[in-house]
C-alpha cells in the first residue's frame, strides 16, 4: 500500500491538488530572457582524433551535432510535456575539445523575449548534441559518457539574474 505525499508548494507544475498542470505565464511581463547550459562527452583519445580529424565515417561530427542542436531547441516544447512552445530569437552552440580529458563540452546559449525562461531549451540543445555525437561515434567506442549536463545561467524574468557559482 502506498501513501499520496502532499504536494510541494513550490512545485510550479503542479496544482493544489498535485495534479501536474502547464503554468499559467499569462500576467508575467515579456522580457529578454537567456540561458546557457553545457555538458561534456568523454571518450577514448582514438575517438576523439577521428572528431579532430574530420575524419569520421559519418563526417563532420562537431557540425552536425551543431545542427542537430539547434534544432531540438526549437522542438524543445514537443519534447517535454509541460513546457510552453517558445519563439526563439537566438540559439547558439559552441563545442570545444579537451584533449587531456579526451572529451567534448558542449555549450549552448538560447534567447528569447516573452513570459518565460529558456534554460529547457538550453538543456535540450547541449543534450542533443551530445547524443549527436555518441550516435556518430558509437561504432568506433560505444563507452563514451555523457556528464555534468546543467544550466549555467539564466537572465531576465521576475527571478532576474542566476550563475552558477
Amino acid at each position: 500500500m502506498t501513501s499520496k505525499t502532499p504536494p510541494a508548494t513550490n512545485l510550479t507544475h503542479f496544482d493544489s491538488t498535485g495534479q501536474a498542470h502547464m503554468v499559467d505565464v499569462g500576467g508575467k511581463d515579456d522580457t529578454h530572457r537567456i540561458a546557457v547550459a553545457s555538458g561534456c562527452i568523454r571518450m577514448k583519445a582514438e575517438t576523439l582524433a577521428l572528431i579532430q580529424s574530420g575524419t569520421a565515417k559519418k563526417g563532420d561530427v562537431l557540425g552536425i551535432a551543431r545542427i542537430a542542436a539547434i534544432m531540438a531547441t526549437k522542438r524543445t516544447s514537443d519534447l517535454i510535456p509541460l513546457c510552453h512552445p517558445l519563439a526563439l530569437t537566438r540559439v547558439a552552440v559552441d563545442f570545444s575539445i579537451d584533449e587531456g580529458a579526451s572529451s567534448v563540452t558542449c555549450l549552448a546559449q538560447a534567447e528569447t523575449v516573452g513570459k518565460t525562461g529558456v534554460e529547457m531549451e538550453a538543456l535540450t540543445a547541449v543534450q542533443i548534441g551530445l547524443l549527436t555525437i555518441y550516435d556518430m561515434c558509437k561504432a568506433v567506442d560505444r563507452g563514451m559518457m555523457i556528464t555534468n549536463v546543467r544550466v549555467m545561467e539564466k537572465h531576465g524574468g521576475k527571478s532576474g539574474n542566476w550563475v552558477i557559482g
